[in-house]
């Protein structure tokens, strides 16, 4: 009887002590470190890459249905266009994969459009902007976000 019991109690523990999620979760996510915009560059377009761990342990596939991204500029060295403060809205970004397995861990990648303004090279000093990036990822299993690890940065010249 007592072999009985420490059995029942080791299974009881062993479904509530799991350290398995049984939810969808964002984990983490990162940017392009760097971007050197091109002298003489005036809103010129560039795709700014970015990656978004993510867990599903739910019991049932994940569709991912849209990713949006917003840029906040958080520091900047030299003459910048912008304030600290600043925000971009970045808009629709392409993303794959779209489905994340039930039980999976997955690496989505994302494509995020972004864009810059430099001046032509040695005519003045170069500067930069430091931006966090926040993505707002809408799923079958709801609406999430997640910030980047790492700030993007744009270098002009």
């Amino acid at each position: 009887m007592r072999g009985l019991l420490g059995l029942v109690a080791a299974v009881i523990c062993a479904a509530a002590c799991s350290t398995g999620s049984s939810t969808f979760a964002l984990t983490g996510a990162s940017v392009d470190p760097t971007y050197f915009c091109p002298g003489g560059a005036n809103n010129a377009a560039y795709d700014m890459h970015a990656t978004i761990d993510v867990h599903n342990g739910t019991g049932k596939a994940v569709t991912i249905d849209s990713i949006t991204a917003q840029m906040t500029l958080a520091s900047v060295t030299g003459d910048w266009l912008e304030k600290v403060g600043d925000r971009y809205d970045a808009g629709s970004a392409k993303f794959n994969p779209s489905d994340v397995a039930a039980g999976a861990d997955a690496k989505v990648k994302v494509t995020i459009p972004s864009a810059c303004t430099s001046g032509t090279y040695g005519t003045g000093v170069s500067s930069s902007g430091n931006y966090r990036v926040i993505m707002r990822v809408v799923t079958s299993a709801g609406t999430f976000s997640v910030t980047s690890a790492n700030e993007h940065e744009i270098v002009a010249a």
